[in-house]
């Protein structure tokens, strides 16, 4: 579960200006560390079709904000990409 203080170290991490909270950088990185602990979670239980079908849902939702992302400002997606792990 992702805690209110695990998110806001997310948020300062990725976010573009002091009072940012919604920015495309700052809701892919939310989502990135959400996905990673629900794998952790479907690692242990397999048999939790629940969250599984919730981190399918939570893997396209990041797709959508990184194709976004990509087609507005590509050098913050390609920094972004490397800062976060993921693969493109």
């Amino acid at each position: 579960m992702l805690t209110k203080r695990k998110k806001q170290n997310e948020i300062q991490k990725a976010r573009r200006h002091d009072s940012d909270t919604g920015s495309p950088e700052v809701q892919i990185a939310v989502l990135t560390r959400r996905i990673e602990e629900l794998s952790a979670h479907l690692d242990k239980n397999r048999k939790d079709k629940h969250s599984r079908r919730g981190l399918l849902g939570l893997v396209a939702d990041r797709r959508r904000h990184l194709k976004y992302l990509e087609t507005t400002n590509k050098r913050s997606y390609g920094n972004l990409i490397r800062r976060l792990g993921l693969k493109k």
